[in-house]
């Protein structure tokens, strides 16, 4: 089996399709070519500053053309590059440096005073022994000892780096989950490659990139709406470079859906990644607005991973584009398992997955749950998986553990099993509520609620409460005015009655993070002040 690398296959479509176009971002475009070469002198300026292999670089940036060269660069040179969350304050930079032995940290000019907080909380001993500034603004927070990113390549040679991209070399992705600090799932090369193509085409392997650009062939045109620092953004980016595709990016903190499809005209996008209804129903609003604004008979598919994209807004969404595909994605940075399709003229229903070679229901007991047994389970993958978590063996064994002999990774993704082997995701076990002695999976409430033409967005979370151990609450994003009374019903027409939320809290907005994350520790505050002030 061929060990694929993912600078080894970027490195053949710069040899063999140097003008065509890998990334654009704006005004700026980045040819094949372009890109190696910047890659290449950003790899030899981190052996010039002492960085080796298994070295590890930090990346502080938005979605641009930077975050890929860097990318590239970290793999080139065989160091292992580290998704940083652009939102992090000080205290949080300074953990993940530290935690992640950071040696190299490339930010951009908008979080100098977060870098700068950081770096100050580090001993020097832990400190990054490189750090690059991208578009550094005068009168701004200086860093010590940062030196400016586009200096450092214009200074560095474009001769090939002694390292060769093998399928050993590591991918860190961190992920902060629901509970405890941030930990580093760490990915081979070779097994990510291999993950994310059988995403779409199970039992299969990837091709040699030098052979489908012989055929002719290229990956499609695609733009991620999400940041590339999560990934559900990182991983489509991976997989179009890959197949010699277009990555067509949007340098901004939040979503601009208004630009989004603005740029999926301007770049003919054949596929836009999205996170959910965070990003779908502002998507849906710009068309119900001004549907005859675009031309996107080019794009062919939507989609979505991370968080739950409701059949409501699929179904306005392929109103509008009646030819495009829907992709759900199911997975985590921990593992990527399958995908779920739907088209314009079929039954558009919450998401499903099946039971497969790959797919498994794990119980309690440690066996495998059979279609329509009624056991609650854990949901795993096998195949092409992370190796584990970067210095913390007691939760890479509980993540990644072995039923029948076969090694699965084991996220926390509670689910069924139906009879016709159809499996029903119920939520993550850590955001799972307990209330009078009933289980309650957050999930399967807000997609009900979001099915409610008045609401925008939701959250359900559990608040402690005296008599039921934890009371079920929906804080509520409105698009409409709308009371509890007519919230509750709603939900109590189509579930039992221990799922519904107990308290609806009306909030101007949820303020999701640019991933389309909720920050549970905020929301229950928030939850908490306003129970409090209705006692």
């Amino acid at each position: 089996m061929v060990e694929h690398a993912f600078a080894r296959a970027w490195n053949t479509v710069a040899a063999q399709a140097p003008d065509n176009v890998a990334v654009v971002c704006g005004d700026r475009r980045l040819t094949y070519g372009e890109l190696h070469e910047r890659a290449t002198r950003l790899a030899n300026c981190f052996h010039a500053h002492g960085l080796e292999p298994g070295d590890k670089v930090a990346i502080e940036l938005v979605n641009g053309p930077e975050y890929l060269e860097v990318f590239y660069a970290a793999l080139l040179a065989g160091c292992v590059p580290v998704n940083v969350n652009y939102r992090y304050v000080g205290e949080e930079l300074a953990y993940l440096l530290d935690n992640s032995d950071a040696r190299a940290l490339v930010f951009h000019d908008d979080f100098a005073p977060t870098v700068a907080e950081a770096i100050n909380a580090l001993s020097p001993e832990r400190r990054p022994a490189l750090l690059l500034r991208v578009d550094h603004v005068a009168d701004q927070t200086a860093v010590p000892g940062e030196q400016a990113y586009e200096d450092a390549i214009a200074a560095a040679t474009s001769t090939a780096p002694a390292h060769e991209p093998i399928g050993d070399d590591l991918i860190f992705i961190y992920t902060g989950g629901t509970t405890g600090a941030p930990k580093a799932v760490m990915w081979r090369n070779a097994d990510l490659y291999r993950a994310l193509w059988q995403m779409a085409r199970p039992g299969t392997e990837p091709p040699d990139v030098a052979d489908t650009l012989a055929r002719g062939r290229r990956a499609a045109t695609v733009l991620p709406a999400c940041p590339l620092m999560h990934g559900t953004g990182l991983f489509i980016a991976l997989s179009t470079l890959s197949g010699g595709g277009k990555v067509v990016l949007i340098d901004s903190q939040r979503l601009d859906a208004e630009r989004t499809w603005h740029e999926v005209e301007r770049e003919e996008v054949q596929a836009l990644t999205i996170v959910g209804d965070a990003f779908a129903r502002p998507l849906l609003d710009v068309l119900d607005g001004q549907r005859d604004a675009f031309d996107l008979s080019r794009l062919r598919a939507i989609t979505s991973s991370g968080v739950t994209w409701s059949p409501e807004c699929k179904r306005a969404l392929m109103a509008h584009l009646p030819g495009v595909t829907m992709i759900d994605s199911l997975g985590a940075s921990e593992g990527v398992m399958t995908r779920n399709v739907a088209k314009s003229g079929s039954d558009v229903a919450a998401a499903s997955f099946a039971l497969s070679e790959r797919i498994a229901v794990i119980a309690d007991d440690g066996t495998l749950v059979s279609p329509g047994d009624d056991r609650v389970g854990l949901l795993g993958v096998t195949g092409p998986i992370p190796v584990g978590y970067y210095k913390d063996q007691a939760k890479t064994d509980a993540t990644f553990r072995t039923v029948n002999g076969v090694r699965y990774s084991i996220p926390g993704d509670y689910a069924t099993v139906g009879t016709d082997a159809t499996i029903t995701l119920l939520g993550r076990g850590s955001a799972c509520i307990n209330t009078g002695g009933e289980k309650v999976y957050p999930e399967e409430v807000e997609l009900l609620l979001r099915s409610h033409p008045a609401v925008a967005d939701c959250v359900v979370l559990g608040v402690p409460d005296e008599r039921w151990g934890e009371m079920v609450v929906a804080v509520v994003e409105l698009r409409a005015p709308v009371g509890e009374t007519d919230l509750h019903d709603h939900c109590r027409r189509a579930t039992a009655g221990y799922k519904v939320p107990k308290r609806f809290l009306m909030v101007e907005s949820l303020h999701r993070s640019p991933a389309g994350k909720a920050d549970y520790r905020a929301l229950r505050a928030v939850a908490a002040q306003q129970l409090e002030q209705t006692h």
